[in-house]
């Protein structure tokens, strides 16, 4: 079952429509959530957008604030399980709100969801600067 090499790895996970982020609290409690995204070179970024929550006061955001080490999951599942493939990001994430950041996202975001062009988020951005790229395909064969 091969590794898949960072290269590799990134394309996939760029390419792909949903990952959870992992977070975890300055206590240790864990928090995982499914999440757009786009890819700018080393970075993730992650909007918070106008779909209803029940507050706006997010743990994930308390969590990076407290903790910053996160980690990012893409997976690919079929009955067919050779074509089977996973990608975790690992890196560090910083809570931004300003103008330049909420526009970089709301650009980069536009891009892959049309649902951010008609209904931009409003941030804060959520930035992660990744240590590590890496993933696993049950198949070399793509």
């Amino acid at each position: 079952m091969p590794r898949l090499g960072s290269d590799d790895a990134r394309a996939r996970f760029a390419a792909a429509r949903v990952a959870r982020l992992a977070t975890v609290s300055g206590d240790g409690v864990p928090h995982l959530v499914p999440v757009v995204f786009a890819v700018a070179g080393e970075r993730v970024l992650i909007a918070i957008d106008g779909k209803p929550k029940t507050t706006r006061a997010l743990r994930r955001l308390a969590n990076i604030v407290e903790n910053p080490a996160v980690c990012l999951l893409a997976d690919e599942y079929d009955e067919d399980w050779s074509a089977l493939w996973w990608v975790r990001v690992d890196g560090y994430a910083e809570v931004r709100d300003e103008d330049e950041a909420l526009t970089e996202a709301r650009a980069l975001l536009g891009a892959r969801y049309p649902q951010h062009v008609s209904d931009p988020p409003e941030g804060p951005v959520i930035e992660v600067t990744v240590d590590r790229w890496s993933g696993w395909t049950a198949s070399s064969q793509e």
